[in-house]
């Protein structure tokens, strides 16, 4: 009898062995959400397709400074790039909720195909002027507005609930792993070959991605289509997020953030040229820098994420990014950018991944299309109009300046968030929520049950 007790309480023990060493990487660890099948399939996917379009895009902005010599207008592309999402976002986020997202995000991604592979046709032709870079990158920024809340909403149906914050950490560093990665792509394309090869290159890429898309099967259906109006449902969002103070808070603070910082990039082409006095290899350093320091971030902030609030991360990496970027529109020294672009990206991706994650953990299903909609709209429609202004403010004094003076106003609500902590007390994600059936439709009240409120 003892010893079957002793044999009993030694396949115990192995059985607890193996369950810690299961909670290592794939399973509880910083990389636990490739334990689900079709994530990983979409990471992959999106991996490539996203190493395509910063190829486009660095060798875009690149080209549109060197041949019009104008931050202006490399504010202008970057915004008809993103401007859409400001203005189309809040009120397509309804789709995610209403409809297949798969069918959604696969629309979206040939239309961008589609549109790059217009900007290569034009650029091969030499009929690629302003208003022709205008207009397209326009309509690849109107399928993405489309196809953006739908790519977000997604991801918790492909992953288990402890799991959200790195699936979405993973898809930041992927989204910023590419950047790194592309941008040094475009180097080498712009030295041997021209732009033209960089639009084509990323027209194939989006093959990967609606591939991978085709490949993944959600674990829940999308929510029935309801009955109300169109109208109704928009309102109903917005209705949802004013109910929830500390949403609010969050994003307005945000939304100052990428208006005068995370819209940065834009001056990187004149940072380069200008004030460091380099070349394409340089802007294209700094940017692969700056997706490294992202990438880097993204198993960071899933092992502080599961010990640290979410309000905390935020507070934190927001005064630091503003404080990075004062330093990083000081310097002249080409090392010194090196070394403070990976601080930016690493910065930029806590602030982002951590807003993202407590936004749609403390969301209903039914509700996490509209809700991610506002991320968007803060997190990339802001920084599109910041580009612009950031241009213009670049143009008028200086590209330094325009640096510091946006490092500065970064710090402010940082500052304020620190001061006034009840401003997003209940910016935490609950660690062992209920799970929401799939047709559970919100409610005008609270969902106590699920978040804090």
């Amino acid at each position: 009898m003892r010893r079957e007790q002793a044999e009993e309480n030694t396949n115990d023990a192995a059985g607890s062995e193996s369950g810690a060493r299961r909670k290592t990487l794939f399973h509880g660890g910083v990389l636990s959400a490739f334990g689900q099948r079709d994530y990983k399939i979409l990471w992959s996917g999106a991996f490539i397709s996203n190493i395509g379009t910063w190829v486009q895009s660095a060798a875009l902005l690149w080209l549109v400074h060197d041949v019009f010599k104008s931050n202006s207008l490399v504010g202008a592309v970057n915004m008809a790039n993103f401007l859409p999402v400001l203005f189309i976002v809040p009120f397509v986020g309804f789709f995610a909720d209403r409809y297949n997202r798969r069918t959604i995000i696969l629309i979206g991604q040939i239309v961008m195909m589609l549109g790059a592979l217009a900007l290569g046709i034009a650029a091969s032709f030499h009929t690629d002027s302003k208003a022709v870079i205008l207009m397209t990158v326009s309509i690849i920024g109107i399928a993405f507005a489309f196809n953006f809340p739908a790519w977000q909403a997604i991801l918790p149906d492909l992953v288990h609930r402890s799991d959200l914050m790195n699936a979405i950490a993973l898809s930041s560093a992927q989204w910023n792993l590419a950047r790194f990665v592309g941008p040094a792509i475009a180097a080498v394309i712009l030295a041997v070959w021209s732009a033209t090869v960089a639009f084509y290159v990323n027209a194939v890429s989006f093959l990967f991605v609606i591939a991978a898309v085709l490949m993944v099967r959600p674990k829940y259906s999308a929510v029935p289509p309801p009955t109300q109006s169109i109208g109704r449902d928009v309102l109903e969002g917005w209705k949802y997020v004013w109910q929830r103070k500390w949403m609010v808070n969050l994003l307005i603070a945000l939304a100052f953030v990428s208006f005068f910082g995370f819209s940065f990039p834009v001056l990187i082409p004149s940072m380069s040229k200008d004030v460091l006095h380099r070349g394409a290899t340089t802007y294209a350093i700094i940017l692969s820098l700056i997706g490294l320091g992202a990438a880097v971030g993204a198993p960071l902030v899933t092992y502080l994420g599961r010990r640290y609030k979410e309000r905390e991360i935020i507070k934190i990496c927001m005064l630091a990014f503003g404080l990075l970027l004062v330093a990083f529109g000081l310097v002249k020294v080409l090392w010194i950018s090196c070394v403070l672009s990976i601080g930016l990206g690493l910065a930029f991706l806590m602030v982002g991944t951590t807003s993202n994650s407590v936004l749609q953990g403390c969301s209903d299903r039914a509700m996490r299309g509209r809700v991610v909609s506002f991320y968007i709209v803060t997190f990339i429609g802001f920084s599109a109009l910041g580009g612009q202004f950031m241009g213009y403010l670049a143009d008028a004094r200086s590209t330094q300046f325009a640096l510091t003076a946006g490092g500065i106003a970064c710090t402010l609500p940082a500052v304020v968030l620190i001061l006034f902590p009840g401003l997003i007390r209940l910016a935490v994600t609950p660690k062992e929520p209920r799970e929401l059936e799939p047709d559970v439709r919100p409610t005008d009240e609270p969902d106590q049950d699920f978040c804090e409120f």
